[in-house]
């Protein structure tokens, strides 16, 4: 009985792995949007614009957490906005493994710098109220 040895993942199995993830992410995002513009004119397509009174943005999209509970809502504008939240992690998501890539090949100059961008980036999408 052979024992396969351990393969180490080097750049190009990391570039092909974030490579997938961006792709099918952007597919997931956008079928997301796609069923939620849907949903959206079905509850709201015949409703006549009012543009004598400006109204903001409802306060249940203007959080993270507001916007995955928002999902709930029948009316598609939570799917939507859903959507784009999955759109916008995406590149969160290939901060975070890189990060990883850059602990694998122990390069600590760039782990801490990716590390300072991916809590920004984190600090952008949690730290509003």
């Amino acid at each position: 009985m052979s024992i396969k040895k351990y393969v180490k993942w080097g750049d190009p199995d990391m570039e092909l792995l974030l490579s997938r993830i961006m792709r099918y992410g952007i597919v997931i995002a956008s079928v997301i949007v796609i069923i939620g513009c849907i949903t959206f004119l079905e509850a709201h397509g015949k409703d006549v614009p009012q543009y004598s009174h400006f109204t903001g943005e409802p306060p249940e999209f203007t959080n993270v957490w507001r916007i995955i509970s928002s999902l709930s809502s029948t009316s598609g504008r939570g799917l939507i906005e859903f959507g784009l939240l999955v759109l916008i992690a995406i590149p969160v998501l290939r901060v975070a493994f890189s990060i990883g890539s850059f602990i694998a090949e122990k390069d600590k100059t760039y782990v801490i710098i990716t590390s300072l961008v991916f809590i920004l980036l984190l600090f952008s999408l949690f730290g509003q109220q």
